[in-house]
Order: C-alpha cells, then sequence, then structure tokens
C-alpha cells in the first residue's frame, strides 16, 4: 500500500514562504505524476502544482511564479515551496501520487495565512 506523509504546513503573515514535504513510500518514479492539491472549508479540491515523471510540471494560475514544485529521488519525496504567500492560500494541502488509474493521497497538512 502507497503511504504519502506530508510535512511542513503551519501558520505565515501574509507575504511569506513555507515548504510543504511529501515523503512516498515507494520510488516516485512509478507514480505517473505527483501533486500538490489543496481544499479550503467550503471549496472543492483543486490542483495547486504537479509534476510528472520526466519532469513536466504544471501550475495552477493562482499560484504561478510563487510557488515551484520539485522532486528529490534520493529521498522519495516531492516539495512545495510556497512564496508570497495570500490569506487566500490558507487551505488543507495534500499530496497525490497517480500511477495508471489510481490515486493515492496523503493526510493533507493545515496552511494558515494570516493578512
Amino acid at each position: 500500500q502507497v503511504r504519502l506523509v506530508e510535512t511542513g504546513g503551519g501558520m505565515v503573515q501574509a507575504g511569506g514562504s513555507l515548504r510543504l514535504s511529501c515523503a512516498a513510500s515507494e520510488n516516485i518514479f512509478m507514480f505517473n505524476s505527483m501533486g500538490w492539491y489543496r481544499q479550503a472549508p467550503g471549496n472543492e479540491r483543486e490542483l495547486v502544482a504537479s509534476i510528472n515523471v520526466g519532469g513536466n510540471t504544471i501550475y495552477a494560475d493562482s499560484v504561478k511564479d510563487r510557488f515551484a514544485i520539485s522532486r528529490d529521488g534520493a529521498k522519495n519525496t516531492v516539495y512545495l515551496q510556497m512564496h508570497r504567500l495570500k490569506p487566500e492560500d490558507t487551505a488543507v494541502y495534500y499530496c497525490n501520487a497517480k500511477v495508471l488509474m489510481r490515486n493515492y493521497w496523503g493526510q493533507g497538512t493545515q496552511v494558515t495565512v494570516s493578512s
């Protein structure tokens, strides 16, 4: 069973930075893609950023130029570096891994940005 464990959430003031980590129990290159989603209260879960096995990345328009997704194969870890955080970035952030037709999710980590 694939396990994804997120760390790095917390509370930060607007304009600050945080880095989220997602440690996978498997070799991350076995996944077609890995990514970060977020869900704010009353909202649907939305894609924030993803990276595929070839290294291609996708970002939500709302986070382009502020967030960066990266990975470390030696640590089986995917990161989300977040800069210039805004109150509207407040949400639970979930790590996601896709392989074939299956989705795997972490337990989520709370990010709260105060104004």
